[in-house]
């Protein structure tokens, strides 16, 4: 397991240098990850990586890119839209040679099109939207200030959005709200087995979980 670089696209058309976890023994069967968003992709982290080491044993490179203000990156997260996101992970896969690609949760919103993919437990773009503006409600009202939701988005379309110190400019509350992933393999929680780590309270891990989805992902992969 090493860290990466990799030339990724910016808003005003020049080249950022992004990190990215890598399982990388040059072999050719190359899986992209788009990691789970927001505050699920530091739930969801272990797990992915786990899966990554067992993909690694299996005879699978495996790549985690941070998205562009995410993570390790430099870049601010309120220069981001879904769009850079998508154009993110595309030139990630160009990159590294991907010859097949994993979406978690949210990040299946961003996988890249062309490409033999899969979906574990996608998340919709308005739903998830919907639940960091409900957190954000619930820890206003704790305060003693009052927010409602279509208030939220009506401020976040003017100006953007704090949610849950993601800074979220009106652009990308704008496209995000009706964003879709492409048609994909999904991989559904209840064919994994146990909860989803992403509904707990604190990052976790699960051995039998990252088990199946390794298993499920190599058999595929190699099919």
């Amino acid at each position: 397991m090493t860290p990466a670089t990799w030339p990724c696209p910016t808003a005003d058309g020049a080249r950022a240098e992004e990190y990215a976890l890598c399982f990388d023994s040059g072999r050719a069967h190359r899986l992209l990850i788009v990691p789970a968003l927001f505050d699920e992709a530091n739930r969801m982290r272990r797990l992915t990586v786990e899966v990554m080491r067992r993909l690694d044993g299996a005879g699978i490179d495996s790549m985690l890119p941070d998205l562009p203000g995410c993570n390790e990156s430099l870049q601010p997260l309120e220069a981001q839209t879904p769009t850079l996101w998508r154009a993110a992970m595309a030139e990630a896969a160009a990159h590294f040679r991907a010859s097949h690609v994993l979406g978690i949760r949210g990040g299946s919103l961003l996988t890249p099109t062309g490409m033999q993919s899969w979906h574990y437990a996608p998340a919709r773009a308005p739903i998830i939207l919907r639940q960091m503006i409900r957190a954000r409600i619930l820890s206003s009202r704790e305060a003693g200030v009052t927010e409602t939701y279509d208030g939220l988005i009506d401020q976040g379309m003017e100006s953007g959005l704090n949610l849950a110190g993601f800074a979220l400019s009106p652009d990308f509350i704008d496209e995000f709200q009706h964003l879709t992933g492409q048609v994909s393999k999904v991989i559904e929680q209840d064919t994994i087995g146990g909860g989803g780590l992403w509904l707990r309270a604190d990052p976790g891990e699960d051995r039998e979980q990252a088990d199946a989805l390794a298993a499920i992902l190599a058999i595929g992969i190699k099919a």
